[in-house]
């Protein structure tokens, strides 16, 4: 069996949720862990008609890497079931919710979830990155409008700030790679109604009424007000249950379950090398936030040197190895990381997802890659179309990377999406 087909490494199939049927198993890399799969949310407890079994074909929850990373959760409603009399939650496809989405991203500020600073850190690194190719290519564009220090100080001072953002942003990104939740959160509830008493119940004699769809506590630590990463709202974020569960529950649970569970209370730094050959070397989440850490840390050494008073006294040669050659080996890591939650997104390594925000975040990022990555090749040149082109690159490319960070903040906001299966298709 392909990993990529194996939800074990992600402790999805546990002894409480043995009446949750998974299909669509699946990652675009036979050799890395899977990146998706449906779940179908059966009631947790026996039907109390034999007639009426829990099983519910027409409610499923999409669970995906990414989405578990963010502390996301999307459910998927039949078109049948949507347009039925029983309750469910409104599609968050609307116009409505989008634009009441956008504008919480004016007015929402969740400081305790790692993913939401993630995204806002990336916002405002983006911004700075705009505003630094406006310094370094307006001169060239319109040089009746420039100040003679615009490129050294205006250009210098915000590549430095901007990369530093960057940087800080991709240690958060690592962060919330290793520590996802690795347990059966699935945010919703799905159960079966009856108009009967309990005595009834327990008698197999309700009648059904129909099903019943409600948000579920969630157990990722995106939730939790009292810290940062590692454990949910009121319990163990490993476990998928309170910590403070019976002793019989404890007891039930396996050597290495209790390990995992004590593990999980607290937020780590680093996984253990165990835990990196078996697990997270085999995830696209961490290899990408992996990825995109390297290349801003190598990016910093041109934001760095190009402060003024370092960059305006070096030699060309000395400009070429540590201003514009940190520029090419950070912007080919970009375009890697980029590419690489790109994939996590799709189905196969060749289809794109057009239909998952987390796609368009990767596109736009590995837009930006491009821009940062061309950017010097054009640079080690000082002929004036070379430098021209240079600043070219830097324009589009902070563009884009702000796009796919907006994007992005709409993303760490929007944690329980509701979506009507073919209508649009839309994955959140």
């Amino acid at each position: 069996m392909p990993r990529s087909t194996d939800l074990s490494s992600h402790n999805l199939i546990r002894k409480q949720f043995l009446n949750h049927t998974t299909s669509h198993v699946n990652g675009p890399l036979p050799f890395l862990n899977p990146t998706s799969a449906h779940v179908h949310l059966d009631s947790p407890s026996p039907s109390p008609n034999p007639s009426n079994p829990p099983a519910s074909p027409s409610i499923k929850y999409k669970w995906s890497s990414r989405n578990n990373r963010k502390g996301r959760h999307t459910l998927a409603i039949s078109p049948s079931l949507a347009a039925s009399p029983t309750p469910t939650p409104k599609p968050t496809t609307t116009l409505t919710h989008i634009l009441k989405t956008t504008l919480s991203m004016l007015t929402r500020y969740p400081y305790w979830d790692v993913s939401w600073w993630v995204a806002y850190t990336f916002t405002w690194g983006s911004i700075v990155w705009v505003l630094n190719a406006f310094f370094v290519f307006l001169p060239y564009i319109r040089p009746q409008d420039t100040f003679a220090t615009e490129i050294a100080y205006g250009g210098g001072i915000t590549a430095f700030i901007g990369a530093t953002i960057f940087v800080v942003g991709s240690v958060l990104l690592m962060i919330e790679a290793v520590n996802e939740n690795r347990a059966e959160c699935f945010g919703w509830e799905v159960r079966r109604a009856f108009d009967a008493g309990e005595a009834e119940l327990g008698m197999g004699m309700g009648t059904e009424k129909g099903l019943v769809v409600q948000e579920k506590e969630c157990v990722h630590h995106h939730a939790n007000r009292r810290n940062f990463v590692g454990t949910g709202p009121k319990g163990d974020s490993s476990a998928g249950v309170k910590s403070s569960g019976s002793s019989d529950e404890e007891g039930a649970m396996t050597k290495e379950e209790r390990a995992m569970r004590e593990k999980r209370r607290a937020w780590i730094w680093w996984p253990s090398m165990k835990e990196l050959k078996e697990h997270y070397l085999r995830e696209l989440g961490f290899l990408a936030s992996m990825t995109q850490m390297a290349a801003a840390t190598i990016f910093w050494i041109a934001g760095f040197t190009a402060l003024p008073g370092i960059q305006n006294n070096m030699s060309q040669g000395l400009l070429d190895g540590v201003y514009w050659t940190p520029q090419v080996i950070g912007g080919l890591g970009f375009i890697i990381s980029g590419t690489l939650f790109m994939l996590e997104t799709q189905k196969k390594w060749y289809l794109p997802a057009f239909n998952v925000l987390g796609w368009h975040i990767g596109l736009w990022n590995t837009i930006g890659g491009f821009g940062f990555f061309l950017s010097p090749i054009f640079g080690y040149y000082t002929v004036h179309w070379a430098q021209y082109q240079a600043g070219c690159q830097t324009f589009y490319g902070s563009w884009a990377f702000l796009i796919g960070s907006v994007i992005q903040l709409y993303e760490s906001l929007d944690k329980r999406v509701v979506v009507v299966e073919g209508a649009g298709n839309h994955d959140g």
